[in-house]
């Protein structure tokens, strides 16, 4: 069982990612304050998640010690392969999620990061869009069920 490492979220396009103890995740619209937050939104723009331990060895093999949180995901997890989860329902904390695809890296990240190689080292390894099933409060060391 994994849980919630970091929760981040922006508010506006451009700007960098703020760190949040708590984030109120709203069914089919997104998490609250996030730019990406609106009503009917696409189901694989609510909420994205991606695995510290994916973060932390690319650290290593790159030398580098970007933050977690700069990976520009909503939800930094540990102790869970996100991958298994793909097409499943699952839950962090209380609320109830649907992983529908892959968060593949893109150049934009790379270059923000000023590096390299983020588009080779996270493929498959970018963690995943999922859609919000159920409405809730997600905090900081929430498990991850499934």
């Amino acid at each position: 069982m994994g849980k919630v490492l970091k929760i981040g979220i922006v508010k506006n396009k451009g700007e960098n990612v703020k760190s949040v103890n708590q984030i109120e995740a709203i069914k089919g619209k997104g998490l609250n304050n996030d730019r990406h937050f609106k009503e009917n939104n696409n189901k694989e723009c609510q909420i994205t998640l991606i695995e510290i331990e994916n973060i932390n060895n690319y650290n290593k093999i790159s030398n580098t010690k970007i933050p977690s949180i700069d990976f520009r995901r909503n939800i930094i997890t540990e102790g869970v392969n996100l991958n298994v989860l793909l097409n499943k329902d699952f839950f962090i904390g209380n609320v109830k999620v649907r992983a529908h695809d892959l968060c593949r890296p893109c150049k934009h990240l790379q270059e923000i990061l000023k590096q390299k190689n983020i588009i080779k080292e996270f493929l498959h390894k970018g963690g995943l869009r999922c859609e919000i099933l159920s409405s809730g409060t997600i905090f900081l060391n929430d498990s991850i069920k499934y």
